[in-house]
């Protein structure tokens, strides 16, 4: 059984007293490669040297996250832009809209995603997209921009089964992660009638530990939980999840 954590931090600070052992225990588990979405300017180089130390299971992308945009951001995205031309990614990300924490630089992050759109399209590349409490926004976005070649996922969806389909009928995969397992989260009854073709798998980490380990540091190891959950809402067997949502993140990356 192979599976694929479509969207992890394992760069981050969370995990620099123990990174090699948390990815043992994912390789371990069978969960074969790692997805990285870029934070902002200072995450770029523990990043990329994560994906030095592992070239073969760790794969970067590049964006600025929403909750990242300040008055600045015109310049950050300047220079982020600037390490597409010297690097291959495998997307542009974690880009979208967060309206969740702090509303203050809304139409700035709205302006921002539309330009790392515009990066996706001239570059070929998927988007994965951040929607805290932004669902309808981000999808207005979408339509705004308009290009039938913008494709990605929503990472970390939790919204209805209604946004699902909107979603999917956009062009865009959903990422299922840890709020699957949380017992009054509700997200297993708005994906039980979605084809598992639309779905990836992801952990989020450090992020949004699936149950039993709530409350603790998440792991990319723990994305075989997400698929046991989704095997049960789905009534299949664990390999036809790996399996599938493999070969979804497969195509959606090119990898």
């Amino acid at each position: 059984m192979i599976l694929i954590d479509t969207h992890t931090h394992l760069y981050t600070e969370e995990f620099d007293t123990d990174r090699n052992a948390v990815m043992q225990r994912a390789l371990d588990n069978g969960i074969e490669k790692f997805l990285l979405p870029n934070i902002d300017l200072n995450s770029i180089e523990p990043m990329q040297q994560l994906c030095n130390q592992y070239p073969n299971n760790c794969f970067p992308m590049m964006g600025l996250h929403p909750t990242s945009i300040d008055a600045n951001y015109k310049s950050t995205l300047a220079s982020i832009k600037k390490h597409l031309h010297s690097n291959k990614y495998i997307a542009i990300g974690e880009i979208g809209i967060d309206l969740y924490w702090d509303k203050t630089y809304a139409d700035e992050q709205k302006t921002a995603l539309l330009e790392q759109f515009q990066w996706a399209i001239d570059y070929n590349l998927p988007v994965v997209i951040h929607s805290r409490d932004s669902f309808n926004e981000i999808i207005e976005v979408i339509k705004e921009f308009n290009n039938p070649k913008l494709h990605g996922v929503f990472h970390c969806f939790t919204g209805t089964e209604k946004i699902a389909n909107q979603i999917i009928n956009l062009g865009f995969l959903l990422g299922i992660g840890g709020v699957l397992t949380f017992k009054n989260s509700g997200l297993a009854n708005q994906i039980k009638n979605i084809d598992i073709k639309n779905i990836i798998l992801e952990t989020d980490s450090p992020y949004l530990t699936p149950t039993p380990y709530r409350g603790k540091r998440n792991e990319s190891s723990y994305v075989k939980l997400v698929a046991e959950k989704l095997a049960q809402v789905k009534n299949i067997n664990l390999n036809e999840v790996a399996n599938i949502t493999t070969e979804n993140a497969k195509q959606l990356f090119n990898i």
